[in-house]
């Protein structure tokens, strides 16, 4: 479909008080699910993240990688293994995480943001200390809890024209290497930052009052109905984790979180850049 001039200036329009909203403005900006291994996906949110970067957003962007640590475990043949919806960590397997995240899909993005003409500089949680944790729970082995974020180097890299890429591993006070579950990480690098927007990619609409039906998505949800939303089932399974990671980063100072379908091209300008958003807003 050919869009006429008239439509493109009113796009265009409409853009402009969000990009006077959010300018020198930090957003972060969790990145996993399919749009992590759909190539065309990929690209949309890459060349998203550099408009973002280039109208004067501060993007910090945080990524997973389950799949490349799954198919790497598999070439070694180990088997993934999971408890309540995390990965158990062994010392082997830790290493291979650091290997996959912090080498392979880490640079990886790095250099894809640079092909689209963003500056990007890739970062993991070791880095400067920059999450430090201890263990969550022994039945996950090196599965960390966060106890700590400095976001110096963070912010080093965004006032130096960069957009930092992170990824999630953890170190101990003793040095013991631990994995960071992504939406928790993003959650509270968000808070340290004082960002001005969360925003957590998905494989869902976002919140559905009904699960088998998308013209059900609620589109904003306060701190205080997630209670309500949890007793009555619609917050559940795997949602839960993502909602609390949402309330723990508006209650320590984010201004909104939103879960948004990483499955939409150009979801995330959708979400900042439009009147109509995208997915759900947790404030």
């Amino acid at each position: 479909m050919e869009i006429n001039n008239d439509i493109r200036a009113s796009i265009m329009s409409e853009a402009l008080p969000y990009i006077q909203k959010y300018n020198n403005k930090v957003v972060v900006v969790k990145y996993g699910g399919n749009a992590m291994t759909n190539d065309e996906l990929k690209q949309a949110v890459m060349s998203d993240i550099v408009l973002l970067s280039t109208v004067g957003m501060k993007i910090v962007l945080v990524h997973g990688g389950g799949p490349e640590i799954n198919s790497m475990l598999n070439r070694v043949g180990k088997e993934s293994k999971f408890v309540n919806g995390l990965r158990y960590t062994d010392e082997e397997t830790v290493d291979i995480v650091q290997m996959v995240l912090c080498g392979k899909v880490n640079k990886g993005l790095v250099d894809m943001l640079y092909q689209h003409k963003g500056n990007a500089v890739g970062l993991c949680g070791i880095d400067g200390h920059m999450i430090e944790a201890k263990q969550l729970n022994p039945d996950l082995g090196l599965v960390g809890e966060i106890t700590k974020v400095d976001a110096t180097i963070i912010k080093n890299s965004l006032d130096n024209g960069y957009i930092p890429v992170i990824s999630t591993v953890a170190v101990g006070e003793d040095g013991t290497i631990y994995n960071i579950n992504a939406d928790t990480a993003a959650a509270r690098i968000a808070a340290e930052m004082k960002a001005e927007s969360l925003i957590l990619m998905t494989d869902i609409a976002g919140l559905l009052e009904d699960k088998n039906d998308e013209s059900t998505l609620i589109h904003t949800v306060g701190v205080s109905d997630v209670s309500y939303y949890k007793e009555k089932g619609i917050i559940s399974g795997g949602m839960i984790p993502k909602i609390d990671c949402c309330v723990e980063a508006v209650r320590r100072g984010v201004k909104k979180a939103n879960i948004i379908d990483g499955r939409i091209p150009h979801s995330i300008l959708i979400e900042l850049l439009t009147d109509a958003g995208a997915g759900t807003m947790i404030i």
